[in-house]
């Protein structure tokens, strides 16, 4: 029979396959089964024709799934992430050995017959009539190449797995009219570049790209004759001749590989015989998949990028066009992590928080202005080892993260920008006990509040009466109670939807007046993200991890942008600034103060110390971090965190330095603005007030965050306010 040519075929396979009879098409179909052919003639004619005309025409190419490259905002690699190790190259790409060789040991008639090889048929099942028993296929290149399109289209789904390569006639059928229309439509050149990027050749690897990787450590362009030979010799039985677990039987493999090339006179014998003599020398690259394999701890911020993706709807109508576009891979996304940013965030973590304390930390940075996330990391590795989790502790829980955790006084400016928007003067003072009720009734946006809950400060020596500037220094809950009082809670509400602050659970902001105090659970990238608002002159921009994306050919996609949107005026931003500013300088969080340049935060420690919390700005980064218990179990008191013991953990003592460090070498020798700021009296002095406010009992810090402790009140009186007595209630 006469060589085709290059990109052609039979004419006449279809009208061959037709009317060759029912004898010679069951052949065909058993001897790719590699059965006997015994019971061909059980099929009638009718029946076999009808059916085979009753196959759809057009075979349905799914598009192969590759890795996809996440990168960060510097270009560098952060993880690959694939459902299957795939990259797909031209047949320029590809070292000519392996194309000689996969088409020697798997269909030496490649170039010489249509879809189905009618020699290669008789002779199959002759030798297996013979043999009575399985010992050779007759299946041509096409169609294992069509084979494996079924067994891509099925992905991960095992049941459609098994059909794809179940040993059935009507599979086979359909299998011989597909490769009658590819051969039609495709070609030689491209049936074989095809069928080298989508075939299996054991060790996690697609496609001979990924091969020549895996087990050489090169480009399939490079691979020479014996990798080559050994390479095609896999894809029959990728377990058996597996040259890492088998080496003996994939040499013996690669043998036969390479006898059959000479025979073919691909190469000559004393070449084959060269090579045959060469011992298998591997340069083995692991696989390296998935969020668990990424850089300086950005596994989280890996997994938050899935999730941005399979949640937005820019990639997609539906959860599973964007699920199934995802695992095709073959993108690369460049993200908003800055590499400087990220190392300082988990270096700090690491320093001040060991992975097996009985506690957690997390911190997240974004930027003012833009929304970009810069670094987002946690004590935890991610994993699924002892000390470790895949749960996201920076973020909401629809975005992997946890239920959240009460941020504490960190939550007090947002009711200080609420009251400045509402007109309230910064130099107002209130009287400001250590113990106090909740003012009853207090104005929701639906109706009102009213209770008796009580709250207290954390030091009896905390007496007012205080204006905002101190109060918001020492975190003093008492004033910020009769705050938010003062303006209703659904200002204070409002405010916090305008910055972004939202629970993690997805559930609105409860309207009471706790709220001041932080008791509704948040994450840090909500905090970070709203406090960037401050600094930012007002706006708030939401959170954004992903720049660009392009997909397996090329194509940019489009890309959720930032949202901005005035949260407040300058003036009160200004002002918020100018009130935490002092909290860095003067109050409780001066061992978060950054040298050499303009740094504003506050301090927070939730009710019975469940969490510590330290958030905070410079005008071009915000960062929030958390210290805790994910679980909500283990209360910081008598405790050691990082190799340091606490009698009680404060805001000040333990997030504090940890964003001080994680700032400072995230900020580093970049260019230090100052922060607008606002001239603000502070009637204390006048009064002989201290700057620093009373001590907290624990050894280290002065607390300004803790919840009451059910301690009896002193007897204050308020005028308006009955006698006090009763409990604590909120954090700070």
């Amino acid at each position: 029979m006469p060589k085709k040519r290059d990109g052609g075929g039979l004419s006449k396979t279809q009208q061959a396959a037709k009317f060759l009879g029912v004898s010679v098409l069951a052949g065909a179909v058993l001897a790719g089964l590699a059965l006997p052919a015994a019971g061909a003639l059980g099929l009638t004619a009718k029946g076999s024709v009808e059916g085979f005309d009753d196959i759809p025409a057009n075979l349905k190419t799914p598009p192969l799934s590759q890795r996809t490259r996440i990168l960060d905002a510097k270009g560098g690699e952060i993880a690959k992430v694939y459902s299957r190790d795939r990259t797909v190259v031209g047949l320029k790409d590809m070292s000519p050995y392996i194309r000689q060789a996969i088409v020697a040991i798997e269909d030496a008639r490649f170039y010489e017959h249509g879809a189905i090889d009618l020699k290669g048929i008789l002779r199959a099942v002759n030798k297996n009539a013979q043999s009575g028993g399985v010992s050779e296929g007759a299946s041509t290149l096409t169609q294992q190449y069509v084979k494996n399109v079924f067994v891509e289209e099925a992905g991960d789904n095992a049941d459609k797995v098994a059909q794809a390569t179940q040993q059935t006639l009507g599979r086979k059928v359909k299998e011989l009219k597909y490769a009658i229309q590819v051969e039609k439509e495709l070609g030689k050149r491209k049936i074989l570049q095809n069928y080298l990027n989508i075939t299996f050749f054991g060790q996690q690897a697609y496609g001979v790209e990924a091969a020549a990787q895996r087990y050489f450590s090169k480009h399939a362009k490079d691979l020479n004759l014996e990798e080559s030979a050994l390479l095609a010799g896999i894809v029959q039985s990728p377990t058996r001749y597996d040259p890492v677990n088998a080496p003996q039987e994939a040499t013996k493999r690669r043998n036969t590989v390479l006898q059959r090339m000479a025979d073919l006179k691909d190469v000559s014998q004393a070449q084959a015989d060269a090579a045959a003599k060469k011992p298998i020398k591997l340069a083995v690259s692991r696989p390296k998949n998935g969020c668990i394999t990424a850089t300086d701890g950005a596994g989280f911020f890996c997994d938050y990028i899935r999730k941005v993706f399979l949640n937005d709807k820019h990639f997609g109508k539906s959860r599973k066009v964007r699920l199934q576009r995802w695992d095709e891979g073959g993108m690369t996304i460049r993200t908003t992590l800055d590499p400087q940013s990220q190392k300082s965030v988990q270096a700090s973590l690491k320093d001040h928080v060991y992975e097996d304390d009985p506690v957690a930390g997390a911190a997240t940075i974004v930027e003012p202005g833009t929304g970009k996330i810069l670094g987002m990391g946690q004590s935890r590795p991610y994993g699924f080892r002892e000390n470790q989790t895949v749960i996201n502790l920076s973020v909401d829980h629809d975005m992997g993260g946890g239920a959240g955790y009460q941020p504490g006084s960190t939550f007090k400016p947002v009711i200080a920008a609420a009251a400045l928007e509402q007109g309230t003067n910064p130099e107002q003072e209130y009287p400001s006990p250590y113990r106090m009720p909740y003012p009853s009734p207090v104005q929701t946006c639906d109706g009102e509040w009213q209770g008796t809950d009580m709250t207290q400060n954390e030091n009896k020596e905390e007496v007012g009466p205080y204006a905002m500037k101190e109060a918001t220094a020492k975190s003093v809950n008492t004033y910020f109670v009769q705050l938010i009082s003062d303006i209703g809670i659904c200002p204070a509400v409002k405010m916090a939807q305008k910055m972004g602050i939202e629970r993690a659970d997805g559930k609105p902001l409860q309207q009471v007046p706790s709220m001041t105090l932080g008791v509704q659970e948040m994450s840090p990238l909500t905090m970070a993200a709203g406090y960037a608002a401050f600094a930012n002159g007002g706006e708030y921009c939401s959170p954004v991890a992903i720049e660009s994306i392009t997909d397996a050919r090329g194509r940019a996609l489009k890309v959720p942008q930032t949202s901005c949107r005035s949260a407040m005026s300058k003036r009160t931003a200004d002002t918020i600034n100018t009130l935490l500013k002092g909290v860095v300088e003067d109050g409780t969080g001066k061992e978060a103060g950054l040298q050499g340049r303009d740094s504003a935060g506050k301090t927070g420690t939730s009710d019975s110390r469940y969490a510590a919390w330290f958030v905070g700005y410079t005008p071009n980064a915000a960062g929030a971090v958390w210290v805790g218990d994910p679980l909500h179990k283990r209360k910081m008191y008598d405790i050691s965190i990082g190799g340091v013991p606490h009698d009680k953990v404060y805001g000040a003592d333990t997030p504090g330095p940890i964003w001080r460090d994680a700032m400072a070498g995230a900020l580093a020798d970049r260019p230090a603005p100052e922060l607008p700021t606002v001239p603000i009296a502070d009637p204390a002095k006048d009064r002989g007030h201290g700057d620093e406010g009373g001590k907290g009992r624990g050894k280290h810090k002065p607390g300004r965050g803790h919840g009451g402790d059910n301690k009896p009140g002193g007897g204050w009186s308020i005028p308006g306010f009955p006698d006090i007595l009763g409990g604590g209630n909120g954090g700070w």
